[in-house]
């Protein structure tokens, strides 16, 4: 239970809700059922929760409104009522980073005051926002440096919703209004009313496509990505087809068939190598789900077919997974298994410290012409966002970064002083 503002009973919090230190109960995450309950357990009667949590579902999620003020179709006395119990917010930005390619990173910030990244990818004929689903990461895959981090904790539906709100508010793609220059601070948007007009400015690059490729392992917080891309995908808000959407696992074999099932999207797979040993070295989940388990899953992924291909993800690193041995094996194990599958191979893209090299361009182009020639898709991907550390592997909290370099000068002010 949770006590809100002024003499208004208290009422039950959904676990999965983002927690608010105000007593506000934040309705960003939640669907149209759990608004309706919550109105209903704040004191509205059946008919009326029902007929006012559609209303603020589609304002919310339709219009991207965040003040009751603004939604039009409520009665003028109803808005104060749920502006003394509700809140509809976004995660702090901190940090809005552009690329000399366009790419943008956000560092967003949490209630809690918990760190995580994502970022905007604009191509011709798309935008994909990828999404993170933990601040942190359980799984300590070697070439990734967000695995060089704790997990700290899942994000709630509202913290994975909320990023592709926020997104959609700095690309000025809500059916009305423009919202512009979107920066650390939400107050300095200049929303402009046009009358009810659509009216769009994201310099002709819009919000398409999400992938579940930010920071953490989406799958190892099931229930709460389940629960946003269901608001993200539901046709009276988001709407955005499952066809767009795009889920990558490093292989949590248990829960494969499972996400098909409940979540429909298109899959994709960390795979990054062929053989046990280094696999093993690379993803070390490897040791727990080895391959042939995990392509057994592939293969069994509800919804998958040659229209709908199950995607391998392949980081490129030098003289450790990048031999023409290697393509053929990879060839192998998709026919064993009679697998949709396109292979998309990433260039390695380095952080401070990492333990790899990238394969050389001609070791690359090698690679991917030997698994064309055997009738399956691998392009090159095109790393982008390198300059602000915002390419496939190179997510980290900014904010963890620094804390780490500002506990190296302080060691070093401590030594300078004793000597």
């Amino acid at each position: 239970m949770m006590q809100i503002p002024g003499n208004i009973d208290p009422v039950t919090v959904p676990r999965n809700i983002t927690q608010r230190e105000d007593g506000l109960l934040e309705l960003l995450g939640l669907s149209q059922p759990q608004i309706a309950a919550l109105f209903l357990e704040s004191g509205l009667d059946s008919k009326a929760a029902k007929l006012r949590s559609k209303q603020v579902f589609h304002w919310i999620y339709h219009r991207g409104v965040q003040n009751f003020d603004d939604m039009s179709d409520i009665s003028k006395n109803m808005r104060p009522w749920l502006a003394q119990r509700f809140i509809i917010s976004r995660p702090q930005v901190v940090e809005d980073h552009r690329s000399t390619d366009g790419t943008r990173k956000w560092l967003l910030r949490s209630p809690d005051g918990h760190d995580f990244e994502m970022v905007f990818i604009p191509d011709a004929d798309r935008g994909t926002l990828c999404v993170s689903s933990q601040v942190g990461c359980t799984l300590n895959c070697r070439f990734c440096f967000t695995g060089t981090m704790k997990l700290v904790r899942n994000l709630t539906p509202g913290e994975i919703v909320g990023q592709v709100m926020l997104a959609r508010d700095a690309l000025g793609e809500w059916p009305k209004g423009t919202m512009r220059g979107f920066g650390p601070n939400p107050d300095d948007a200049d929303f402009e009313d046009d009358d009810g007009a659509a009216e769009y400015s994201a310099d002709g690059r819009m919000l398409t496509n999400i992938v579940m490729m930010g920071m953490g392992e989406p799958l190892y917080n099931f229930d709460n990505v389940r629960d946003a891309l269901s608001i993200v995908m539901d046709g009276n808000g988001l709407s955005l087809s499952k066809r767009r959407i795009t889920l990558s696992t490093s292989g949590v074999v248990p829960l494969m068939e499972r996400a098909g099932k409940e979540m429909g999207v298109n899959l994709a797979v960390s795979l990054h190598a062929v053989t046990k040993e280094v696999r093993d070295e690379i993803v070390p989940i490897n040791r727990k789900y080895g391959i042939e388990e995990l392509l057994q899953a592939c293969a069994d992924y509800p919804g998958a077919h040659n229209a709908r291909r199950i995607t391998f993800e392949y980081v490129m690193l030098k003289d450790k997974n990048d031999s023409d041995d290697d393509a053929r094996e990879l060839v192998r194990l998709i026919r064993k298994y009679n697998l949709p599958a396109k292979v998309n191979l990433i260039p390695f893209n380095p952080w401070p410290d990492a333990p790899y090299e990238c394969s050389t361009p001609q070791r690359i182009s090698a690679f991917s012409s030997l698994i064309f020639s055997e009738g399956i898709s691998a392009p090159i991907r095109t790393p982008r966002g390198r300059d602000i550390m915002a390419a496939c592997g190179q997510l980290k909290s900014t904010s963890e970064r620094k804390s780490r370099a500002e506990l190296d000068r302080l060691a070093e002010e401590k030594l300078a002083a004793l000597d």
